[in-house]
């Protein structure tokens, strides 16, 4: 299940606006697969929800932080919609309809999803996302305003995030439409990175997401960006666990490699989904497009040679930013995303150090190098790691975190890809 994010435009299956791609993936040709010949993309039903019988309840946040979510009437939510009429269409999918509203008593601009009754849409994960978006409330997390369950009637009702989703203004750009500067994507990634921090390191017990990806990341005009659709959220481990698990689930070319062949899930598989996004943002190419030739078809499977060769970097670069972006800054991001898509999840950084060197990119001023001496170099195994030279007295704890992950995690050799 998802969110008003989760549906994709009538036009060519790509997302419109408040859109992405909920169905099945694609189809696509053996090359193009995950590199285990073995693993299979990750199957989506409509019984599958977090189980919340045995496991700790959400800590809710103070009173004042808790806004509960509304509950709206069918005929309320028609009003809103002008009874659903085509023109307040904003996107579609395989699991219904969203439209844009706005309501009469505050005047605020919603987005309100309809389920199709005869779709895959499950009331588990119905319940699961009202229930997520009514106790995690975060500036990077998309706010859930109410919903309907009318009879057989289920509707969900969002704000309204005027610029749609990154896969919009990143994704198979329609010809003259500019693609998003440099900065602005790296703003995005931290965002996306700090909704992820509140949902493992806030959230009691955490909350591990499950299914990043691009559609599922939406902008408002400012291109703020907050994570959408938690139907596929799942109660992270407590206590002495080290994973949760779960029938795999999420979306073909995401996935972790370790969930898809155990079905064990834990934040570091959240991790993983991150940097495909973050190599999305990277190289403007899609995690997976059977369009592309054989070898560039997965994403990950076509950057992970590249990753340890510094003088290849420059072939990450998306063409459409024409080499509009600082050296060092580039090369950090890559180094981010070549740690965080690692096959061995214990390699992977944490996000709180994830979002740790993002801040720094995201302030333009390059306070994060990349170290590319030739001893580094010199192994074909080894990934560039990181030197961090900042001085800010206020971030000297966040700082000397992110140069210990910089010598224990990105100095280890990069473990054969479990996917290959």
């Amino acid at each position: 299940m998802g969110c008003f994010s989760c549906f994709s435009s009538k036009e060519k299956g790509r997302s419109r606006r408040h859109g992405g791609r909920r169905e099945r993936s694609p189809a696509v040709p053996p090359e193009a697969r995950p590199c285990n010949k073995h693993a299979s993309p990750p199957r989506r039903t409509s019984n599958e929800g977090a189980n919340y019988n045995n496991q700790t309840p959400i800590n809710k946040p103070a009173p004042n932080n808790n806004i509960a979510a509304q509950t709206f009437t069918f005929r309320e939510l028609a009003a809103v919609t002008k009874n659903f009429r085509q023109d307040s269409l904003i996107g579609e999918g395989g699991f219904g309809r969203v439209y844009k509203g706005k309501l009469g008593k505050t005047g605020q601009d919603v987005a309100v999803k309809q389920l199709d009754r005869n779709g895959l849409q499950g009331n588990r994960e119905f319940l699961v996302e009202v229930l997520m978006l009514s106790l995690l409330h975060h500036p990077n997390l998309v706010n859930l305003i109410g919903y309907c369950a009318d009879g057989d009637q289920r509707l969900l009702v969002y704000e309204y995030m005027s610029a749609g989703s990154l896969e919009d203004h990143l994704l198979d750009l329609p010809r003259g439409k500019a693609p998003l500067p440099w900065y602005t994507r790296m703003k995005i990634a931290l965002d996306a990175a700090k909704g992820l921090e509140y949902l493992h390191d806030k959230a009691n017990p955490p909350v591990i997401y499950r299914d990043l990806k691009s559609s599922n990341i939406l902008l408002d005009q400012d291109f703020n960006a907050k994570l959408s659709d938690f139907g596929l959220a799942k109660l992270g481990p407590v206590g002495d666990k080290t994973h949760v698990s779960s029938r795999v689930m999420g979306t073909y070319g995401y996935c972790a490699p370790e969930y898809q062949r155990t079905g064990q899930l834990t934040v570091k598989s959240d991790v993983y989904s991150f940097g495909v996004v973050l190599l999305e943002l990277i190289t403007g190419k899609r995690a997976i497009d059977p369009t592309r030739k054989n070898e560039e078809q997965n994403l990950v499977c076509w950057a992970e040679p590249i990753f340890t060769n510094p003088r290849r970097l420059n072939e990450l670069a998306d063409p459409l930013l024409k080499g509009d972006h600082p050296a060092k800054g580039f090369n950090q991001a890559v180094a981010v995303a070549g740690m965080c898509v690692n096959s061995d999840a214990s390699v992977r950084p944490v996000i709180s150090d994830v979002v740790t060197a993002l801040t720094f990119l995201g302030e333009g001023n390059e306070k994060i190098e990349l170290i590319d001496s030739p001893a580094e170099s010199a192994s074909p195994n080894r990934p560039p790691s990181l030197k961090i030279t900042a001085s800010a007295s206020d971030r000297e704890k966040a700082v000397a975190e992110a140069m210990e992950w910089g010598r224990t995690g990105a100095t280890k050799p990069m473990a054969s890809r479990s996917m290959r």
